[in-house]
């Protein structure tokens, strides 16, 4: 009887396993393995596997599959609860998909079980194209929310990975997309502790996240995807990341063509992989064999990476009887199911920000509406449904779609284009081709919903997108080409007028907050985002969603989109009053916050702090709140965010009803950054706020609602932490 290959045992750990198949495999065998589309070793039964998979918001580029609101809306919901359950959908839809993918020897790519997701780069410049993918501007909740997702997606069984997520883009990443190939962001030990890595360390830490993916640029002087600084100092060796590394796609020639710190393509991959990174999204690896022959790397620091994704593909039950791994018997049927699409309904309707409601305009009576006209590019646009990185919905609803699906039979409908999302003209006609039309739809409606604002075509990764619009990033804040001109010419008519921002980023809309009568942010909200959009016009519900980014009033008081520093940098460093804050967004019900407590006024270095506070819904409406606690450090000896994020509640209350809800305010959240990077807990007073938005003035005259606060005090001596 043959004895069974230590590999196969399934009594060993996984590296035990790993090292075993490892050791018997070439040097080549091994090499291969390194690349994103790993070849078959028949001889060991190893099958052929593409490494490439996306799940930004859904099961991506792989065919039918349930597709969500873009991650900047899920953002939006400040809901780690529902963030889990949305991570858990996708990686149940990959289950199904990759069993049957595998029934039918379909191996290609974004057919497997590791994700290329979530998006943790801070989104920290509006122009940024891909900031749409991330969880926003700030890292507390950016934190919480990948948090949230990874754990989704990659299960809680004790031995098996249900799918293997990556945060990405390690570190300090966010544009110019233009320059990514060859750009230094340069970033302060400050700035690089305080705001660009503390959700890539809750990832690791807290969620065990499987994989990260480095970025395209240098930091500080040195190739991400090459930085002993980030992949070794910092992630191995200070967070004690177990995973594996992955480049960003076809990065590692980018250190001798672009970055010019190698000379060559086996200098690159060698520097690569003796910094950490495992896995080549590409074919630069290959270029291994002639490294290890020129005496550049060698086989010990190989073997290290390929037992790396060994391992990764055993705890996803690659090599292990299905009938073990406890997510194989998921069947197909569960992909794109009714139950998936109506929950993916129900996350769009949550993510949806009320930016202005001028004499409760919204939501409308539709039994007392004649006719309503549905203007703009973004009316009937797909596109404006989905973001970037998305799958293929078994059905779409537009704006159009559901208000159309919404209004009563008798009621007429009036639809214009109105303009190009971002040219001129359509075709061989004039310039302002369809003004004439937009003009006469608002001219015979009773009100006229006005569809703007941006898409994946021209806000997104650079490559993806149009090239006659800045490789993806934003030339600037305003509405692009006609539709500013569109905007005003249509309220010309005197007709009441509501405004539908389909984008992924902040838009400086300061006329239309002059102007509009009502304003909604509805950023790519998903398959069938036009019945949420609908449906929160006609008061089917409340809205809840907060902004996870601010919204500035003009380009001009940006500061240079390649300077990394975070000074006059989102709300925790801005100088100027935003036109919409981060944190903000209106409902149809009014919340009354009372007995702010907090358990104790004075306490020692490394306490923690517990406070309380009850939360009434006061107002007409069943409704969801978004309940936010920000900190203050009063007494810092270096500059401090003026206040940030420390603790999120996402709660439902009926009409009257009061709740009491609880939070805890860590010895690390009341720390703070100093300019050598250190953490330190310093005595002192510090202030902490609750409400439903930031403590700000603008917040606090948008909502009518003054925040509660609380002062305590820090003694005793300093403290470093981690």
């Amino acid at each position: 009887m043959q004895e069974l290959p230590a590999y196969k045992n399934t009594q060993l750990s996984f590296e035990e396993r790993a090292k075993d198949l490892v050791s018997r495999m070439t040097l080549e065998e091994k090499v291969t393995q390194m690349l994103h589309r790993a070849p078959a070793i028949p001889r060991l039964g190893i099958p052929s596997y593409n490494w490439w998979n996306e799940a930004l918001h859904g099961v991506a580029r792989a065919g039918t599959a349930t597709v969500f609101p873009q991650a900047i809306g899920m953002a939006a919901t400040f809901d780690e609860e529902l963030i889990y359950k949305i991570a858990d959908v996708i990686s149940t839809e990959g289950r199904a998909k990759f069993h049957e993918f595998q029934r039918k020897d379909d191996h290609d790519i974004y057919k497997g079980l590791t994700f290329w997701s979530p998006n943790v780069n801070i989104f920290r410049d509006p122009r940024w194209g891909r900031g749409h993918e991330t969880y926003g501007e700030d890292p507390y909740l950016t934190g919480r929310l990948g948090v949230a997702f990874i754990k989704g997606i990659q299960g809680n069984d004790k031995k098996y990975l249900k799918a293997a997520a990556c945060a990405k883009h390690f570190a300090v990443h966010s544009g110019p997309e233009s320059e990514r190939h060859e750009f230094n962001s340069v970033v302060s030990k400050k700035d690089l502790r305080e705001t660009y890595l503390p959700a890539f360390k809750e990832c690791v830490k807290e969620a065990n996240v499987e994989a990260v993916m480095g970025a395209y640029n240098r930091t500080n002087g040195e190739p991400c995807c090459g930085s002993p600084t980030l992949l070794k100092e910092i992630l191995r060796e200070e967070w004690g990341f177990k995973g594996h590394v992955t480049s960003d796609c076809w990065a590692i020639k980018d250190f001798h063509e672009s970055h010019m710190v190698t000379k060559t393509a086996p200098e690159s991959v060698a520097l690569a992989v003796k910094s950490g990174c495992d896995l080549n999204c590409g074919n630069m690896f290959g270029n291994l064999l002639i490294a290890h022959k020129e005496g550049l790397i060698t086989e010990e620091v190989i073997d290290q990476s390929v037992t790396r994704l060994m391992m990764t593909r055993m705890k996803l039950g690659m090599f292990d009887n299905p009938e073990d791994v406890p997510f194989t018997s998921i069947p197909y049927e569960m992909n794109d199911c009714e139950e998936n699409r109506e929950f993916a309904l129900e996350v769009s309707k949550k993510t949806l920000a009320l930016l202005k409601n001028e004499n409760n305009i919204l939501p409308l009576d539709k039994n007392k509406i004649k006719s309503i006209a549905v203007i703009g590019p973004n009316a009937d646009s797909r596109d404006a449904l989905i973001g970037n990185y998305y799958g293929t919905a078994s059905k779409y609803v537009t704006v159009l779609d559901g208000i159309r699906e919404a209004m009563p039979s008798d009621a007429r409908i009036y639809y214009s284009s109105g303009c190009h999302l971002y040219k001129e003209k359509t075709g061989l006609s004039e310039p302002r081709d369809r003004f004439a039309e937009a003009v006469a739809a608002a001219q015979r409606s009773d009100i006229v919903v006005m569809c703007m604002g941006l898409d994946s075509n021209i806000e997104g990764e650079e490559g993806d997108v149009s090239n006659e619009y800045a490789s993806g990033d934003k030339l600037h804040l305003n509405l692009p080409g006609l539709q500013q001109e569109l905007l005003e010419t249509v309220h010309k008519v005197g007709k009441p007028m509501i405004l539908v921002l389909l984008s992924g980023s902040a838009l400086a809309v300061t006329w239309a907050d002059e102007n509009a009568a009502a304003i909604i942010q509805a950023w790519y909200p998903g398959a069938e985002g036009g019945k949420a959009i609908a449906s929160l016009i006609f008061g089917d519900y409340s809205p809840s969603g907060r902004l996870p980014v601010t919204f500035y009033r003009t380009t001009e008081e940006l500061p240079d989109f390649k300077d990394y520093s975070m000074k006059n940098r989102t709300y925790r460093y801005m100088q100027n009053e935003a036109l919409y804050p981060f944190g903000f967004g209106l409902s149809y019900t009014k919340f009354q916050y009372s007995e702010f407590k907090i358990s104790n006024d004075r306490i020692n270095s490394g306490d923690i702090i517990k406070c309380s506070v009850e939360v009434k819904n006061i107002g007409g409406y069943d409704s969801d709140e978004v309940v936010q606690l920000y900190l203050k450090d009063i007494e810092a000896s270096v500059e401090v965010p003026k206040w940030q994020l420390a603790g999120i509640r996402k709660v439902f209350l009926k009409q009257g009803e009061t709740l009491k809800i609880d939070f805890e305010v860590s010895p690390r959240q009341m720390g703070l950054i100093d300019n050598d990077g250190k953490c330190l807990l310093e005595p002192g007073f510090f202030e902490i706020y609750v409400s439903g938005s930031q403590p700000d003035e603008r917040s606090q005259k948008l909502t009518g609602v003054n925040a509660q606060r609380e002062t305590f005090e820090v003694v005793g001596k300093i403290l470093e932490l981690d």
